[in-house]
């Protein structure tokens, strides 16, 4: 078997999987507790960094680019006008 990670939490009582992974019996776990700041602030400061990628990506000064500018069209995109 190939080792993954998998996401998980604590019920109170035991340690359930966020997603179904089926496993062998005695399969051995390596088992990490995070403290919930600690993955809250992580996810924040992620969700912050793509934004600030986002905005910087699509800013206000970007170019509106429009069909008549597109110089050799992808025949396997499907677009919603026509460039024809």
């Amino acid at each position: 078997m190939i080792a993954k990670t998998l996401s998980a939490h604590f019920d109170g009582t035991k340690i359930v999987l966020d997603e179904p992974f089926e496993m062998e019996p005695d399969t051995k776990l390596i088992v990490t507790v995070l403290p919930k700041e600690q993955v809250d602030l992580e996810r924040e400061d992620w969700a912050n960094f793509a934004m600030e990628a986002l905005e910087r990506a699509y800013g206000d000064d970007e170019p509106e680019y429009t069909p008549d500018m597109i110089k050799k069209a992808n025949p396997e995109y499907e677009s919603r006008c026509n460039l024809a």
